[in-house]
Formats: C-alpha cells, structure tokens, sequence
C-alpha cells in the first residue's frame, strides 16, 4: 500500500512542493534495486535506498526490536514511518505500530506512515 500510495499520489505530492520521496529498508542494496525495479519507482520521485548495517534506523531511534519479531526475523529491522524533512529539518513523523502489532499491519495503522496522511503535515 504504501509505495504504490505514494507513486500515485506523485502529482499532488509534487503540487505541495516535496521534491522526493525516500524509501529505505534495513537490507542490501541488491534487494533494494529489486524491489524497486518490481515497484516501477524508475524515472518517478520516489527513490529506493538500503540501510545495510542499520546505521540510519539507530540513529533515527527506528529499531524494531519487539520480541515476537525478533524471534522470527533473528536481526534487527526498522520501524515502519515516514518522516517530513523541509530543509533538513523534521517537521512530521509518523510511525505505523501499535502495542500488539509492532509492524503496523492493521489498516489504521499502516495509513499512519502513507501518502495521504503524510500530505495533512505539510504546510
């Protein structure tokens, strides 16, 4: 839901002045080329990158470190959000988990972090 959100949502998110859209997972860079190469991102403002050591997800404090995801993933993962940064500042975040649903997998919870939420934060 939430990259095809945002490639259809391109043309007004372009009209309230965001340049580019990032997406970046805790995985390799082959993975990442992959999946964005599956999403057809190519030649759209959404950019696909990866966070291969989690040095951005710790930074970002966007670990998710529940233990029932733990116990299957093995290694850490990131938090499902997005972030609004206007000039290198971050003027919304937006993070899709709840306490028993660490993944943001409910409907309510997922559209926390998508295209149309993100668009009521910016000014």
């Amino acid at each position: 839901q939430q990259v095809p959100g945002y490639l259809a949502a391109q043309k007004a998110l372009k009209e309230k002045g965001i340049d580019e859209v990032l997406i970046y997972c805790v995985n390799d860079g082959a993975v990442m080329d992959a999946w964005a190469k599956d999403q057809g991102v190519d030649g759209s403002m959404v950019t696909f990158l990866a966070d291969t050591r989690c040095e951005l997800t710790k930074a970002l404090d966007m670990s998710l470190t529940h233990p029932g995801v733990m116990a299957v993933l093995g290694n850490l993962r990131c938090k499902r959000f997005a972030l609004l940064v206007v000039d290198g500042t971050v003027e919304a975040v937006e993070v899709s988990e709840g306490p028993d649903d660490p993944t943001g997998g409910g409907d309510e919870l997922l559209m926390k972090s998508c295209a149309e939420n993100m668009m009521k934060h910016v000014k």
